[in-house]
């Protein structure tokens, strides 16, 4: 099972990921570790598209792609060509707490009537949209979905670092997932 590892002091970031763009987006989040100036991007951030995440990292230090869970399944074109011709070659991919993309089905209602309400779509419509696309955008739980979509990235792309991280949004952080 899973686990979580917070990140208070330099030593706590797991060996792998020190020396790393993954340490040092953990140093500059958590520890404010000042910035340094980057000419080309370290890494590739895949995060959620949640407006409550705001990471505290120096321009021009990251990719970051926002896709609803973090997942990254249907930008994989963008993931290929950050490592292709951006040459990254580590990546965060960080889950969040109270993520809107698990139990979708429970938003189900509201998705619909927001779609009525805010795009003038018809419901019948917008309950189909939901039907046939929620699925593919369903999480299940955060951290269990991190470490999947972590390991399918991995397989992917062999030669490069992916670290599955856990920000949460009360305390602006983020923590290892073991």
């Amino acid at each position: 099972m899973a686990r979580l590892l917070e990140v208070n002091d330099r030593e706590d970031i797991l060996s792998q990921y020190q020396k790393t763009p993954i340490g040092l987006l953990l140093e500059y989040q958590n520890l404010n570790k000042t910035f340094c100036s980057y000419k080309n991007p370290q890494m590739l951030i895949g995060m959620c598209m949640d407006n409550r995440k705001n990471l505290w990292v120096p321009d021009n230090f990251a990719y970051i792609i926002r896709s609803g869970g973090a997942n990254l399944f249907y930008h994989e074109f963008q993931v290929s060509y950050a490592i292709g011709v951006g040459r990254i070659q580590h990546i965060a991919l960080i889950g969040h707490d109270n993520c809107e993309m698990v139990q979708l089905e429970d938003r189900k209602d509201k998705f619909i009537e927001g779609m009525a309400a805010n795009a003038g779509w018809e419901k019948e419509t917008a309950q189909m949209h939901f039907e046939n696309l929620s699925p593919f955008f369903e999480i299940g739980n955060s951290i269990d979905f991190l470490v999947a979509e972590t390991r399918r990235l991995r397989r992917r792309y062999p030669k490069v670092t992916v670290a599955p991280l856990f920000y949460n949004a009360k305390t602006n952080s983020l923590s290892q997932i073991e």
